[in-house]
């Protein structure tokens, strides 16, 4: 009677040793993202993973405890995943603590700030384990900026406050008049159209253009019917932009490109609009490639926010679309300081989204030199992206990348100059009749 009771206790643990393996999350995919601002690891799972995290400082590791799952090739591949130019992590190891959790231990190459988080299923995916892994210390972009200017061609006169202290402590002089304006000159076979320099503005200044290249990392934004991903096309579009941007001057004040992302990585709504106010920006443009559900739609459209309601059901349709970013790109919305973010969100000013339309207008009349538009005028809508509150925005969707023939037009390197081309007179233009104003301090 014994060994029968003993025999149906050993079946009743069986069987649940089974339906424990059987409920456990299995990995479906590992991800690392290396950025100058942060790096990411992520691990999709197909259920929910608990997980237990510690910090430890010296040397800087973080060290994560997953709890109910086996160690499988998934998670060791993620030792080769981290490349050597990565600028946080410097290694992952891996193995199986005890039954049931695997241990991840990321060594840092600075002390860095960890966020370790959850994601829900969302559009693609399915549970993700996020790390995203903070440099305590970070260059400033304005400085930056500044310095990249001052290893080619410097300013034909010096450069007002706010940013005469910053270009001092570079310990550099502008060369004389006549070297500066050869340096900045664009050359005679680049095929590009640009502004004859009118006369000195009332102000003497670096020119700072914002480029918002849109989604990144694990959002691919659109992807087109030949597999052509949104967050690809539009990265190549702002590299080519930003060459122009940086050939360039308004009134004799050198002109100078800052990407939100000058990478394949993700970057949240609110921070791209504060990065732009942290360089202080004089305009900001996200780059985009549209999509729908049919492949008939085509041509480029330009947008600027609305206080108030969409312009149409399209532009209200399109900012839903693009304001969901932040979810599949993978957003720690539990964070204190994201939630500060947000509140730049409700800053907008009708001087701002004035100014946008005047930006977007200039665009769209030079976007339709050279290729169809969907709409022929700018239109509005509630984008996140464009909530600057000092800083004329626009988006730009530079074609739809659902229809085919777009989509190849979005992969040519002939319309991407286009494209550039059109943009960059579109700013040419915009600052003909809108000269940048004495930049004030931000704090």
């Amino acid at each position: 009677m014994k060994r029968r009771d003993l025999l149906q206790s050993g079946t009743l643990v069986l069987l649940l040793g089974v339906r424990n393996l059987a409920g456990a999350a299995t990995i479906l995919a590992v991800r690392v993202w290396p950025a100058p601002d942060y790096s990411r690891v992520t691990i999709e799972s197909d259920g929910a993973l608990k997980f237990k995290q510690q910090f430890v400082p010296n040397p800087p590791r973080l060290a994560v405890d997953i709890e109910g799952i086996e160690l499988n090739p998934a998670l060791k591949a993620l030792v080769a995943k981290v490349g050597a130019d990565d600028p946080t992590i410097a290694g992952i190891r891996v193995g199986q603590s005890a039954p049931g959790v695997v241990r991840l231990v990321l060594d840092l190459k600075q002390a860095a700030l960890p966020q370790v988080f959850t994601l829900p299923p969302v559009a693609a995916y399915q549970h993700r384990l996020v790390f995203d892994l903070y440099p305590t210390q970070q260059a400033d972009p304005l400085e930056t900026l500044i310095a990249e200017r001052l290893k080619g061609s410097a300013p034909t006169r010096p450069v007002a406050d706010p940013l005469g202290d910053l270009i001092a402590r570079q310990g550099q002089k502008a060369p004389p008049p006549a070297a500066a304006a050869s340096a900045a000159a664009p050359a005679a076979s680049d095929n590009r159209t640009y502004m004859s320099a009118p006369a000195p503005a009332a102000t003497d200044r670096l020119i700072i253009i914002a480029l918002d290249p849109g989604h990144g990392g694990e959002d691919p934004g659109a992807i087109g019917p030949g597999g052509t991903r949104e967050k690809d096309v539009v990265l190549r579009l702002a590299h080519r932009l930003r060459e122009r941007i940086n050939d360039s001057s308004v009134n004799g004040n050198p002109m100078r490109a800052y990407l939100t992302r000058d990478a394949d990585f993700f970057v949240p709504l609110h921070v791209r609009v504060q990065k732009a106010r942290q360089v202080q920006a004089d305009l900001f443009v996200s780059l985009h490639a549209d999509a729908f559900y049919t492949p008939h739609p085509q041509g480029a459209s330009v947008f600027a926010l609305s206080q108030g309601g969409a312009s149409s059901s399209a532009a209200r349709w399109m900012a839903e679309r693009e304001n969901k970013a932040d979810q599949i790109g993978g957003l720690n919305v539990k964070t204190k300081d994201a939630q500060v973010k947000h509140a730049l969100f409700d800053m907008s000013t009708t001087a701002q989204i004035n100014d946008s339309l005047k930006l977007g207008g200039a665009m769209l009349g030079e976007i339709g030199r050279v290729g169809k538009l969907h709409k022929g005028r700018v239109e509005q809508a509630g984008f996140a992206v464009l909530k600057a509150p000092d800083i004329p925005s626009v988006l730009v969707e530079a074609a739809f990348i659902s229809n085919p023939e777009e989509e190849a037009k979005l992969n040519s390197d002939v319309y991407q100059d286009q494209v550039a081309n059109a943009l960059m007179r579109g700013i040419e233009g915009y600052f003909s009749k809108n000269p940048p104003l004495a930049r004030k301090r931000s704090t």
